[in-house]
Formats: C-alpha cells, structure tokens, sequence
C-alpha cells in the first residue's frame, strides 16, 4: 500500500522502516530534518517513567531495548548504571526484562541502551532512505487531505492537533551537554521533585533535565542551565571540571497514555512524552500490525 508517515521523529522513522521493510511504499512527511526533531534533544537512557506500569509498555520497551543491543547501529551502546527512586517506590513492571537487574529500596541498577540520538537518527534516516522511503519537507495541515492507502500519524506534538485530541500538551525539557570525563555508567535520580540524570554518551555527557508543563519555546535559559550544571556537578563530582558544552530544550508530546490504535485509513501513533525513544520499535511492530 500507499502510506504517508507523517512525522520525522524516532517514532515516525521507525514506523517507516518497518513499514517499508514489510513491501509498501511509504512516505516521509516532516517539516524538519531528524536532527531538528524533539527526539534529537533527549537524553536517550532507555526506560520508561517509573510509573508506566502496563503490559504494552513493557512489551514496548523490552521490544526497543533488543533492537538497539543487536542493531550495530552508531550512537547505540549498551551501559550499566543506576536509577534511584523513592525508597518505597514499588519495583515497576518493566524493569523485570531489564539485563542484570539489580533492585533495593530506593535504587534500581541495570544495564540498558543509551542512544546518542543526532547520531542514531541520521543513522536510522539513511537506512530509512536505503529501504526506498521518500521523505517530503513540508506542513501537513489535515490529515484527510494526504493522497495514500494509510497514514500514519506519528507528528508528536503535532500529532494531537492533527487528530482533534486536546489531551496532548508540551511539556519542556531543558538538558545541558558536558564534555564526558570518561564516565563508565549513567545514572538518573528520580528520589526528588527535581529529576537529576547524567548520561554519558563518549564525547558528551546530557545532563538535565526539566519538567516544564506548558513550555513553548525551546530557547534555553542561562539560569536553568547553571542550576542543570550545579545539581548534575553534585550528583556526579566526576563532571566537576568537564567543559559545558551548550544547552538543548526539547518539548515533549505528553498524553495520559499512549495512542495507538487505528481510526479508519489512520494509523494514531502519538503521545509518548519522553518514552519515544524507549518505546520507538515496540510501537512501530504494533503499527505495522495494525496497518
């Protein structure tokens, strides 16, 4: 068939590509290249938030997690390191399929993938454009007005107003990149009210982050940035000295869950927050499954 992804993100080039993988003829359609997209801003440590406990999330996750350890693609290695979490925290469901799962009140350490997105996301678009996919830079204002068997609605943020869905909101991410020191695990303190995370990627380290409901600009704010520096500094003494690099905001397309369902010819596929990239290959199975 005939399908218009529309959406140039994670989600959407990983539907491409299973679309295209599985013989239909699909374009891209995105009013930017992948490393303008919110994708490109996250941190990339693969888990989902602490309480995304449902049984498609887990599937989703454990999906992802093995498509990244065995795609041999740049930017993608896998790394041990430490989630901390509220002492009394119960241990979520999908940490169960996470490798070397070690798990004590207040800390959940295991190994995962972390994805150097810029570099993963030009990766996955050439492989996207091996497998024969067009891409087209443009708006898309309607999603009746595509000329396709099936689309795919995969636009994030955007992805809510296309279907008419209120419930989709931005919610602000700032993350700051240092000079990584040599760090051999990444961690994320989630204990707090203020999320703390440094996640190593070789030549960088993304430390953040925020959670900034409503947020609609994505330039960064000095004053954000030193407090990102300080805590991140205080979490990891290691970064004491590391070069600050420069300062990314991303706005993630929160929903109170996940839509992925098909409506008619339109596949849904949107409202992942900050999971995408967690989520990316479960979801894109489960289009194809769909479509």
């Amino acid at each position: 068939m005939r399908i218009s992804v529309v959406g140039g993100g994670v989600i959407g080039l990983s539907c491409a590509h299973r679309l295209a993988g599985a013989g239909h003829d699909v374009t891209v359609l995105t009013e930017a290249g992948p490393g303008e997209t919110t994708s490109a801003v996250a941190g990339g440590v693969l888990f989902p938030p602490l309480a995304a406990n449902s049984d498609r999330v887990d599937r989703w996750t454990t999906t992802s997690v093995e498509e990244y350890r065995t795609l041999g693609a740049p930017g993608v290695r896998m790394l041990r390191g430490t989630y901390v979490v509220p002492r009394e925290a119960a241990l979520p469901s999908w940490a169960l399929s996470m490798p070397g799962l070690d798990h004590e009140p207040g800390r959940l350490t295991f190994t995962t993938a972390l994805v150097d997105t810029p570099v993963y996301l030009d990766w996955l678009a050439g492989e996207v454009a091996a497998l024969g996919v067009r891409t087209e830079y443009r708006t898309v204002s309607r999603l009746d007005d595509l000329d396709a068997d099936l689309v795919v609605n995969a636009a994030g943020l955007g992805g809510g107003r296309l279907a008419g869905d209120g419930t989709v909101v931005p919610v602000g991410g700032q993350v700051v990149h240092l000079a990584d020191p040599g760090l051999t695990e990444w961690i994320v303190d989630g204990s707090t009210p203020v999320l703390r995370h440094v996640i190593p990627h070789g030549r960088h380290v993304v430390c953040g982050g925020t959670q900034e409901p409503g947020r609609d600009s994505v330039e960064p704010d000095p004053g954000v940035t030193a407090d990102i520096v300080r805590r991140c500094r205080e979490l990891v003494p290691a970064l004491a000295d590391a070069p600050v690099l420069g300062a990314k905001v991303g706005l993630r397309p929160f929903r109170p869950e996940v839509r992925l369902e098909r409506d008619g010819r339109v596949v849904h596929c949107y409202g992942h927050g900050g999971a995408g990239i967690t989520v990316a290959w479960g979801c894109a199975d489960d289009v194809l499954a769909l479509v």
